[in-house]
């Protein structure tokens, strides 16, 4: 079975399926982190549904929240009517919004997947300013529709302007650190208020405080801050991308709870939705001034997602599972460091709670190579030398890992970032076992490699897994 299922799916299914090329599995049973494929193996999973499983595979409390909505006889899909299944949905997000959206809020349901949640943010804010252009940041990832392509890191479009968004590995300045991410917002507070710059006031500015397919990339906290000061000072509304980063994911319940900001609009998806497809956005409700059937679609009533998203909210917020993944995330991220001291193939290690990346480089490739400015000029400060991207190196680590029953998922500029998002219920021992996969995976590929780069190996006999 088997085979002949991902012998059809090849057979049938478009060139553009993305996930199946690289994790060649048939899942049948799931539970928790682990998953069962149909071959009888099992893999402990970290990929989360893309950051989608919040509380893992199948967890009891959605589970039942499901049934209750199946047992009750109660409507499946009602367009935009209320419900209590709906009105218990909103009033559970409410709850754990920042206080100046959740006193002053307004929702709107849109269509399941979160790239129609950002096009309404986008229409929601240009229609409300009179203004047509949006401020983005490089390696942005919003979504596959026009709009959301539009704002994102690959696409071009003469109404985005793009913006840097600081980093230490590879700053676009060349310095990294506090310097870094002040220079950045210095080239955006300049660009906004220069007459001569050619990008007029915008309707308004998307940011994930948090990026994710940019390669996991966390947005410093007083950039936040200056970020939110700028739009501010200039009626500016300023949209966050919380679709993969919300529900726990970094730590805090939203991530710009870690820099306390609260934002004009908040783009929410994944997670919402306890495992099933839901979309809202959340905004200021000053900037209401939609008209009916201004951004609607059919599937916007989705009782089994609001009752499953009702669930792992109030699930995650009542047993503090925000905290769990700030202090389990942290220990994890150290042990990867020391992974990244051992082998020098492992260019970087970064961050935040439950959603952690590591870089993978050539380091016999010359600092030119890697294309960042601080590489070419050793006379500035910079935290660490970057390499040359290592996508190649990158997806045999994500190979060697399936072997080893565990599922990565790759983004970054590049594809050369390794990505895990456990769900918020991983246990130590489980996250241990994911440690010990992962430092088994990149030695086997670093001594593959080692023939090529002698340097692809560094011991320093460190044990991963240890004090999980």
């Amino acid at each position: 079975m088997h085979e002949g299922i991902l012998r059809r799916q090849s057979a049938r299914e478009s060139s553009a399926r993305t996930y199946a090329r690289a994790l060649p599995i048939v899942p049948v049973r799931a539970r928790g982190l682990t998953i069962e494929g149909a071959d009888g193996r099992r893999y402990l999973d970290c990929l989360s549904g893309a950051g989608t499983l919040a509380l893992g595979h199948n967890h009891p409390v959605v589970l039942e929240a499901i049934r209750g909505v199946l047992d009750s006889g109660a409507p499946l899909s009602v367009l935009d009517l209320a419900t209590p299944v709906k009105d218990a949905f909103i009033t559970e997000l409410f709850r754990t919004l920042p206080a100046g959206l959740a006193d002053r809020g307004r929702v709107q349901f849109c269509g399941p997947a979160g790239t129609d949640a950002v096009e309404a943010a986008l229409k929601l804010v240009r229609a409300a300013t009179g203004r047509t252009g949006v401020l983005a940041f490089t390696g942005a990832y919003h979504g596959m529709t026009a709009g959301a392509l539009a704002a994102s890191g690959g696409a071009r479009d003469i109404q985005v302007a793009r913006l840097p968004y600081p980093q230490d590995y590879r700053c676009p300045f060349g310095v990294g650190g506090p310097r870094g991410a002040e220079l950045a917002a210095h080239w955006t507070e300049s660009l906004l208020d220069d007459p001569k710059s050619g990008v007029p006031l915008p309707a308004g500015m998307i940011l994930e405080p948090v990026q994710g397919e940019g390669g996991v990339i966390p947005g410093p906290d007083d950039w936040l801050r200056r970020m939110r000061q700028l739009t501010a000072a200039r009626e500016i509304p300023l949209i966050a991308d919380e679709i993969q980063t919300g529900v726990g994911r970094t730590g805090a319940f939203w991530a710009v709870d870690h820099s306390g900001i609260t934002p004009d609009v908040m783009v929410l998806s994944k997670a919402i939705g306890g495992s099933l497809p839901l979309a809202v956005i959340v905004y200021r409700d000053d900037l209401d001034v939609w008209q009916p059937g201004a951004h609607a679609g059919t599937f916007r009533g989705n009782q089994l997602a609001m009752a499953a998203g009702t669930a792992t909210l109030s699930h995650v917020r009542e047993n503090g599972l925000a905290e769990r993944a700030a202090d389990l995330g942290t220990r994890m991220l150290r042990q990867l460091r020391e992974l990244a001291d051992r082998f020098a193939c492992v260019g970087e290690v970064r961050g935040r709670g439950l959603m952690i990346g590591l870089e993978l480089v050539d380091p016999e490739g010359s600092a030119a190579e890697s294309g960042d400015r601080h590489a070419a000029s050793p006379d500035l400060e910079s935290p660490r030398t970057p390499h040359p991207a290592a996508p190649d190196l990158a997806v045999a680590v994500q190979r060697e890992c399936l072997q080893r029953g565990l599922i990565v998922e790759l983004g970054g500029r590049h594809a050369a970032v390794v990505r895990l998002l456990p769900p918020l219920t991983i246990s130590d021992e489980q996250a241990a076992a994911v440690l010990d996969r992962l430092a088994d995976a990149v030695a086997a590929v670093a001594r593959t490699h080692e023939g090529k780069s002698p340097r692809h190996l560094r011991h320093h006999g460190s044990d991963q897994g240890a004090d999980l």
